[in-house]
């Protein structure tokens, strides 16, 4: 269970699986805070211009994916 617990959480907010695995805090940390500024980013980009919106929007699914993808692994490994 722990395993999909923290990808689903690292996919959903990057980070947040691993302070579930209790593992990388510091990188967890950063990326939660780095995070809020980068929603502020692409909400105002949908706004200001639209068209850098859908590559902003599949660059950070491509992010939280990988981030998924690494909580499992890391989760499988301990």
């Amino acid at each position: 269970m722990k395993p999909t617990a923290a990808a689903l959480s690292n996919w959903f907010l990057p980070g947040l699986g691993y302070l579930i695995l209790g593992t990388k805090i510091p990188l967890a940390i950063a990326w939660m805070v780095s995070l809020v500024g980068l929603t502020y980013v692409e909400f105002g980009i949908k706004e200001a211009a639209p068209e850098f919106y859908l590559p902003m929007f599949a660059s950070v699914l491509v992010m939280n994916t990988a981030f998924a993808v690494d909580a499992w692994k890391t989760a499988k490994e301990a």
